[in-house]
């Protein structure tokens, strides 16, 4: 799939992404599903990045996906840990956040089509 369909199935994977961050930051804020206010919101956005992970699926492969999906929930919340509770980013954590970017930015790179060959 090119064009625009590609385009849309990157765009719902961020949205994924975003969800997944929320995800995770709410269930830590649970403390084990016992505080029931995070807890729904954790569900909710459990809900929500499934479903958009599955939607973009729809025009991304599914290793892909899930690489790119998993690497920015990944560094979402251990950047937003820090902000929300009582966390540490270590530089050493702060490296290998950056390998986990650049690792994502090298996968949606390697999803680009090839250019055709000029035909002589």
């Amino acid at each position: 799939m090119t064009g625009p369909g590609k385009t849309v199935s990157w765009l719902v994977l961020l949205l994924a992404g975003a969800f997944e961050v929320g995800y995770a930051l709410t269930v830590n804020g649970s403390q084990g599903f016992t505080r029931l206010g995070w807890s729904l919101v954790a569900v909710a956005f459990f809900l929500l990045t499934l479903f958009c992970l599955s939607v973009a699926l729809k025009g991304i492969d599914v290793g892909l996906g899930y690489a790119v999906w998993a690497g920015l929930g990944a560094v979402g919340a251990a950047l937003l840990g820090p902000v929300f509770f009582d966390e540490a980013l270590t530089p050493a954590r702060a490296f290998w956040l950056a390998v986990i970017i650049a690792g994502v930015v090298w996968l949606k790179l390697a999803d680009r089509p090839e250019p055709e060959a000029a035909q002589g």
